[in-house]
């Protein structure tokens, strides 16, 4: 049950690449965390692209747009190989889609954010890190 936050300046994204970009982003999770491409775990990888005003995320060195990228997975979801997977394709997805380069890439910082085992909530029930790992064996047959 993996969620993924971008944080951005108004207006570096069109309409159209940030609606590419929210999908792009929730795929991107799954994959590295090593989920099953099924509707059920697609409509439980969230992505929220939040928009700050002009000025309002930058450096004190110039003024050219930042880009950070929260991501949360249950403790355990992701090995260090993952992690380094995940950081360098969700990267690689918003440089695209701002249509920047790798020399722009460290104007991108991505936080993985573990939460830790009995501390994630859904549907009023606790969700347990094993219970997702079952769900994901029983959708890959």
């Amino acid at each position: 049950m993996p969620m993924i936050q971008l944080t951005l300046p108004a207006g570096v994204l069109t309409g159209e690449a940030r609606q590419r970009l929210q999908k792009t982003l929730a795929t991107t999770l799954l994959i590295w965390e090593g989920a099953p491409d099924t509707a059920f775990f697609r409509a439980q990888a969230w992505c929220l692209i939040t928009e700050v005003s002009a000025g309002a995320f930058g450096t004190a060195e110039d003024e050219l747009p930042r880009f950070r990228v929260d991501a949360t997975v249950p403790e355990g979801a992701l090995s260090d190989r993952r992690k380094a997977g995940l950081v360098e394709q969700v990267t690689a997805d918003v440089l695209a889609a701002a249509a920047l380069t790798e020399a722009d890439a460290l104007r991108v910082w991505v936080l993985i954010h573990e939460q830790p085992e009995g501390t994630w909530g859904a549907a009023g029930n606790i969700i347990r890190f094993a219970e997702l790992k079952a769900l994901a064996a029983q959708a890959r047959g």
